[in-house]
């Protein structure tokens, strides 16, 4: 896959822990346009991880990302708080899986800490393209990044430092929305499980309920199957809480790989039967409904055995 050599333009280190990142091609180019709710995968030393784009998405010339550092992460978010400018960064291209859906009446965004990120751009495109939006913000006191960008798009957010303060209007929030309003939901996964079954219990339908979780480590260790390799007859044993991925590598198999976290496509393999459990933010709608790939590091078995073309 192409990948996007770059450099750093601007540093922001205001919001206590979270960096805001400005990346150009070394001759000011522009860049390629992206879907609102886009990330880019960065290659971060000997990690690759994905980041949601906050700026300009028709004709940029930079990119911009807000990273939380996590001390005890896999070191992507040191490596980006350790950047000066002018210090090379090599991205992938723009990848889609968290889009604003055009024929929603109304676009609600719920966020938490820097799950707020994807929320920037669309707030951006509601901007462009004249969308009604409202955004609920929740985050620590003085650690909310992006406040002076939200004040500036939108007259229709409201921002909470209290938990308690944020559930307590919760559920009128999402039980008087407009019929064909479409929820978007990003933050920790204890914070989207909240919403999500808030918004179950407000009678939202799944298909109007849309998520940004961040990365492998917020999935749930998945059900445990075997996998059975067509070219070789071999079955091996996927337990619960090990990756596909991990599970094939044991095993003697080199496959292609960068993120691990289901963002960048490298791991895809082809399926010739089973049921797949799409965890990944890589495939299309489409890619899924046809059911003969997997992305290897992220997704699953929805049934008790997969057959891979491998």
């Amino acid at each position: 896959m192409t990948t996007l050599d770059l450099v750093v333009t601007a540093v922001d280190d205001s919001v206590p822990d979270v960096r805001s990142l400005t990346m150009a091609r070394p001759n000011g180019g522009t860049l390629p346009s992206f879907t609102p709710g886009s990330h880019i995968v960065v290659q971060c030393g000997g990690a690759a991880n994905a980041y949601s784009l906050t700026g300009d998405s028709v004709q940029p010339t930079q990119y911009e990302i807000s990273v939380l550092e996590l001390p005890d992460g896999a070191g992507g978010s040191r490596w980006i708080h350790a950047l000066e400018v002018g210090d090379p960064v090599s991205v992938l291209p723009p990848r889609s899986g968290f889009a604003p859906i055009q024929r929603a009446r109304k676009h609600l965004l719920i966020a938490a800490g820097i799950g707020v990120t994807p929320m920037v751009s669309h707030l951006r495109s509601a901007r462009q393209w004249g969308r009604e939006v409202e955004l609920f913000y929740l985050h620590r006191p003085g650690r909310g990044a992006h406040l002076d960008d939200i004040a500036a798009l939108t007259d229709a957010a409201r921002i909470f430092t209290q938990r308690a303060d944020f559930l307590a209007v919760l559920p009128d929030v999402l039980s008087t929305q407009p019929l064909g309003a479409h929820l978007y939901i990003c933050g920790p996964t204890t914070f989207i499980d909240d919403v999500v079954a808030a918004a179950v219990d407000s009678g939202w339908p799944q298909s109007r309920i849309h998520l940004e979780r961040f990365g492998v480590g917020a999935l749930d260790p998945g059900e445990p199957f075997t996998v059975k390799l067509a070219n070789s007859g071999t079955t091996i044993a996927v337990e619960s809480g090990v990756s596909l991925l991990e599970a094939l590598e044991a095993n003697g198999h080199e496959i292609p790989n960068l993120c691990r976290q289901g963002v960048c496509g490298e791991c895809r393999l082809t399926v010739s039967s089973g049921e797949v459990l799409h965890r990944d933010m890589y495939l299309t709608d489409a890619d899924k409904a046809a059911g003969d790939a997997i992305m290897a590091c992220v997704s699953r078995a929805a049934s008790s055995e997969l057959e891979l073309k491998l």
